[in-house]
């Protein structure tokens, strides 16, 4: 079966063409700084831990961990996993101070509470486990 990717288009206008469903076991990918706001806005209101993966495209280490993040995804269904391109929301990597890739953000409540980077599965389930409570 598998999981599907979930993405949030903005379309010339500033507006969405496409919002993706907020479901669980699903990563979303933000293509619209606004898009990945609002989002984060609402963000606030719940204690659901949410897991952001500032990626790159031409990363190898980043298309290592994609399947992981999606297994993780589909495993851990209380947190929220998030991909965010550095070269298409570079304002927003610039934001969290990202620097290299792959770098994770581990975010509750709005507020940043766990921050690594590279391509360690490990690293990351333990961090997820460690923060999902």
């Amino acid at each position: 079966m598998g999981v599907r990717y979930s993405s949030v288009f903005a379309s010339s206008n500033g507006g969405n063409r496409y919002v993706s469903p907020r479901k669980s076991g699903q990563v979303i990918s933000f293509h619209s700084s606004a898009t990945w706001k609002s989002h984060f806005e609402a963000s606030k209101r719940t204690t659901k831990l949410m897991v952001i993966d500032f990626t790159a495209s031409w990363c190898g280490p980043c298309h290592m961990m994609e399947p992981i993040l999606r297994d993780f995804a589909a495993t851990y269904l209380d947190v929220e996993f998030i991909k965010i391109d550095v070269d298409e929301l570079d304002d927003v990597a610039t934001e969290y101070g990202v620097q290299a890739m792959p770098t994770f953000i581990l975010i509750k409540k709005g507020k940043e509470i766990d921050k690594f980077v590279g391509a360690k599965k490990d690293e990351l389930q333990k961090r997820i486990e460690k923060h999902m409570t």
